[in-house]
């Protein structure tokens, strides 16, 4: 059974992106997209995926408050956050919200979210 993804970014060129990552990546599969937080948050009560790769600006809610939204609703469902910020200023802010990593796009890809994906599951 694949590890079913929910891609949520303002930005229309990253979802692509990601997408093909996903789609590169043997046993994870896109189940759904949204353009924002709050929109986010209501695809994955929808939804209900294993993994959220969830953006950190939004011009709605940001991905932080998505975050622990999603994470207080849908506990078993993990989320990875991404952004083109230095993880080093925001990795703390993203593991309080609930998420259990956080990585710059540009370092994203099918053997990163393999080796993420398998470093969550060994510490839960």
């Amino acid at each position: 059974m694949p590890v079913t993804v929910l891609i949520v970014d303002d930005q229309i060129p990253f979802r692509d992106v990601a997408r093909m990552v996903v789609d590169m990546t043997d046993g994870f599969e896109v189940v759904g997209e949204a353009s924002g937080g709050t929109s986010g948050v209501a695809a994955a009560s929808e939804l209900h995926p294993a993994l959220v790769l969830m953006d950190m600006n939004m011009p709605d809610i940001d991905g932080f408050e998505a975050t622990r939204r999603i994470r207080a609703d849908q506990p078993d469902t993990c989320v990875l956050m991404l952004s083109t910020h230095d993880p080093a200023d925001y990795r703390a802010q993203a593991l309080e919200a609930g998420a259990f990593d956080f990585m710059t796009k540009s370092d994203f890809d099918p053997f990163v979210l393999e080796e993420a994906w398998a470093a969550n599951a060994a510490e839960s």
